[in-house]
């Protein structure tokens, strides 16, 4: 599986607690995850988030289809 998202998922105990967001951003994985599967496209979820980077909407759905099997083999996932 491509770990490209590692580079641009970033997971820290002191910010959103804990919760995956983009970049260190204070942007969820799992709202950029939503929005688009609520129907929206990338460029409308870059227009609501301009901080966003079209690669940080790719990273977030490999990080959203990766972590699940990560997570049940009970390997820790690393941060950069």
């Amino acid at each position: 599986m491509d770990d490209s998202w590692r580079s641009r998922i970033t997971v820290r105990s002191d910010q959103m607690g804990g919760v995956a967001c983009i970049r260190g951003l204070r942007i969820p994985v799992a709202t950029i995850v939503g929005m688009l599967a609520n129907g929206m496209d990338a460029k409308q979820v870059i227009d609501a988030y301009p901080d966003l980077e079209p690669e940080d909407i790719h990273s977030a759905f490999r990080y959203a289809a990766t972590v699940p099997s990560e997570t049940a083999s009970g390997f820790p996932i690393p941060n950069p």
